[in-house]
């Protein structure tokens, strides 16, 4: 398997994730951290709205995983993939983790700390170099999150119209 195809298929894993963040109701994103073997050590999903935890981001639900199956919280030698930009919180956790390699699908402009919006692992200072692959199957990513925002404005919408007429 090339590395391509590695990170499309991890990938994949974390878009089922995703859906099944969006089936709890939560927004749509999945993350799925990779030991240098290729094996699974870590699986989250957003759960900040069941959990009543804003932190509870995917990326921090697969490292909470990992380190605790590893009982380390050095997670290194891994790669995590996430189908959004992680925002500065997920970034300083992945930083902190000391994960090697990040690969995500979709930008996120509005909170992105890895290129979109700031630029966290680019900082001279940081003690830890982090290689990072961005655009992973970018489509699907992008669409399961506009389709998800898309349908949550009109249900809104809906619901206004509907307290209206009563």
């Amino acid at each position: 398997m090339t590395a391509l195809e590695q990170d499309q298929y991890f990938m994949q894993r974390a878009l089922a994730l995703a859906d099944y963040a969006e089936s709890l109701g939560e927004i749509p994103v999945g993350a799925v951290l990779v030991d240098e073997h290729g094996q699974i050590i870590g699986e989250g999903w957003n759960a900040s709205i069941s959990k009543h935890d804003p932190t509870a981001h995917a990326e921090i639900e697969a490292i909470r995983q990992a380190a605790n199956a590893l009982q380390n919280y050095r997670l290194l030698n891994t790669t995590l993939y996430v189908t959004l930009e992680p925002c500065t919180m997920c970034a300083g956790a992945i930083l902190h983790s000391r994960i090697k390699r990040l690969v995500f699908g979709a930008s996120d402009h509005k909170t992105g700390a890895v290129g979109s919006r700031f630029h966290f692992f680019n900082d001279y200072k940081m003690n830890h170099f982090l290689e990072v692959t961005s655009g992973v199957l970018q489509q699907q990513c992008s669409e399961k999150l506009s389709n998800f925002f898309q349908r949550r404005r009109a249900e809104k919408k809906a619901q206004k119209c509907a307290a209206v007429q009563e």
